[in-house]
């Protein structure tokens, strides 16, 4: 009997039509379009707009685009995982609600937080289901509302993250496709550099919170850019190494879209040429859990089946890792 791998067979996406340019950020806070370009590799961003729409409002668009392309009844799906940092509420699943909304009432579903690696470690969750042989069919999406944490107040902050979700569908392979290695990695001296304060059970909201701000992102960005840009260049060489893998065997780098200049020195670190490196952060920004899926669904059209995909990603916490995944199907 064949080993069975978890490939991906078929990707969505999903962005708000509002655009939130840098020149309007430039009526908003202290800075300008060069300032935030060049630290950032950021253009614009999309924020979702609108009375009573949450993370799962874009996490089901996402899904929905990914059944009706792969004319997928949603009853086959198995399982359904929302890697998010912004669930819609606590306690409630925003997984279970996408699910039910999209017409998976055979599947059971979660959620997965580990900040902006949120999506990164789903891959591997829904990649164990199904080489356990249990189940066919997972859907995983990577959805986040970061408006919603923003204070679009603070500049060190507002220029930096965007919404938007994207959905893979994971399926089982016998040809040696799928995820081959994975590397994760976390270290709780992070959170203290990277959160948002009053959310949680040891810091709720309260009055007292909401006027000091602490409902809002925080960030040490020397700290945390300090760290990612070591820690996620770090992981890719290991995976690289660990699979006897150089730049020649690498197709693609899709790295977690958080500063152009992160994404650069991993690429540069394993001396992969920039036409192998996807981007798209000057369109979206930082979406956290999205931001992988919103490559795959951007350069669906370019990836051939067999390619070598070395996905990567650095979150708060820390959180962070790298995946060596061969990609399964032409489009």
């Amino acid at each position: 009997m064949k080993k069975i791998t978890a490939v991906i067979t078929g990707v969505g996406k999903y962005v708000p039509d509002f655009v939130l340019t840098n020149a309007m950020l430039e009526e908003m806070v202290d800075t300008n379009d060069e300032w935030i370009t060049t630290r950032t590799g950021i253009k614009e961003r999309r924020i979702l707009k609108g009375e009573g729409k949450g993370t799962s409002y874009m996490a089901i668009k996402a899904a929905e685009q990914l059944l009706q392309k792969k004319n997928l009844d949603p009853k086959e799906i198995d399982l359904v995982i929302v890697s998010t940092a912004t669930p819609d509420m606590q306690a409630a699943s925003t997984a279970v609600y996408t699910a039910t909304q999209i017409g998976a009432t055979n599947a059971f579903g979660f959620d997965l937080e580990a900040a902006c690696s949120s999506f990164l470690y789903g891959m591997s969750v829904a990649s164990s289901y199904i080489e356990s042989g249990r189940y066919k069919k997972v859907l995983l999406i990577g959805a986040d509302k970061c408006s919603s944490m923003i204070d679009y107040t603070d500049r060190a902050t507002c220029i930096i993250f965007g919404d938007g979700a994207g959905a893979v569908l994971f399926e089982p392979n016998e040809e040696g496709l799928g995820l081959q290695d994975e590397i994760l990695k976390s270290d709780g001296i992070g959170r203290e550099f990277l959160q948002v304060k009053a959310s949680g059970s040891l810091y709720p909201v309260t009055k007292e919170a909401i006027d000091k701000r602490e409902n809002f992102v925080f960030q040490d960005g020397k700290t945390v850019f300090k760290n990612a840009v070591f820690n996620m260049a770090d992981v890719t060489v290991k995976i690289l190494e660990r699979n006897n893998l150089s730049n020649e065997n690498i197709n693609w780098l899709t790295a977690h879209q958080a500063n152009k200049r992160i994404i650069d020195a991993t690429a540069n670190r394993i001396n992969l040429d920039s036409s192998k490196v996807m981007m798209n952060i000057e369109k979206y920004g930082n979406t956290t859990s999205a931001t992988i899926p919103l490559l795959l669904a951007d350069y669906e059209k370019q990836l051939k089946k067999g390619d070598n995909i070395v996905f990567a990603a650095f979150g708060g916490g820390f959180t962070w890792g790298a995946i060596y995944f061969k990609w399964s199907y032409n489009s």
